[in-house]
């Protein structure tokens, strides 16, 4: 699949929702300089396409007990992929990160006590076929954090009967 083109006019929007996701059709038209018609239309093929979505973004204010945890993994390098799978399946883990340097994976969690990070880091990662060496770190002040790149929740439990 050919990568999307985006012209000025799609940057222009993206930018201005990116800021405010709220603002009305009617004042970005007027901000642009086109019509209410070509805003909604950019908007729906944007959101069809996957490169833009609105959701409602949580503050970690609102997770005051969670702390944010990062776990480093080492792993076979034919096995990185797969082992990355794996570990995105994790219901606690919110995001997976494949890298370069000295680990080749990075999860994120958010975690209330240390028990549930050993638990995962130590009991479901570190056996994970491929995988070598993990290592923990736990964020113990945020000095900056821009939401707009990286939303990062609380793991929910879901209700098998949902």
């Amino acid at each position: 699949m050919p990568a999307p083109v985006l012209d000025t006019l799609d940057n222009q929007l993206i930018d201005l929702l990116s800021h405010d996701a709220r603002v009305s059709n009617r004042k970005i038209a007027t901000e642009l300089g086109v019509t209410e018609g070509t805003v909604r239309g950019r908007i729906k093929r944007l959101q069809q396409d996957g490169l833009i979505a609105f959701t409602a973004v949580t503050g970690f204010e609102m997770a005051r007990k969670s702390r944010l945890c990062f776990i480093n993994v080492q792993a076979d390098v034919d096995k990185v992929r797969d082992v990355a799978r794996v570990i995105a399946d994790l219901p606690q883990i919110n995001a997976v990160l494949i890298t370069m340097g000295q680990f080749n994976i990075t999860a994120m969690c958010l975690i209330e006590d240390l028990d549930i990070l050993v638990e995962i880091a130590s009991d479901q990662i570190l056996s994970v076929p491929g995988v070598h060496h993990v290592e923990t770190s736990i964020a113990v002040k945020t000095m900056k954090y821009n939401a707009r790149m990286a939303k990062i929740t609380p793991h929910q439990a879901v209700d098998e009967d949902d």
